[in-house]
């Protein structure tokens, strides 16, 4: 188990260039997720620090953005060829 928090992170952003920011953003956390989905697990800095670029790049009167704290006490379910999130050791930005 984590000692950081799973987050879903989604967005609706209606500009291809901010589109391209907020994914940019939101991949150095992800552990993974689907275009504009993502689960994160995120200390209460990073998810500070997410959040204040997020409000950056985001058009408050086009765009939208969630983040919602999974519960930790929920088992996650996947389905197909999905893989469950897992917070590993590190990350690499590139």
């Amino acid at each position: 188990m984590s000692s950081r928090p799973l987050y879903l992170i989604a967005y609706d952003i209606h500009c291809p260039e901010r589109l391209g920011l907020a994914l940019h953003a939101v991949r150095h956390y992800a552990t993974g997720g689907q275009k504009s989905v993502f689960e994160c697990y995120l200390s209460h800095k990073e998810k500070k620090h997410l959040i204040s670029e997020l409000q950056s790049i985001v058009c408050h009167t086009e765009d939208s953005c969630f983040i919602l704290q999974l519960d930790p006490r929920m088992q996650v379910s996947t389905l197909g060829i999905a893989l469950c999130p897992t917070d590993p050791d590190w990350f690499y930005l590139a």
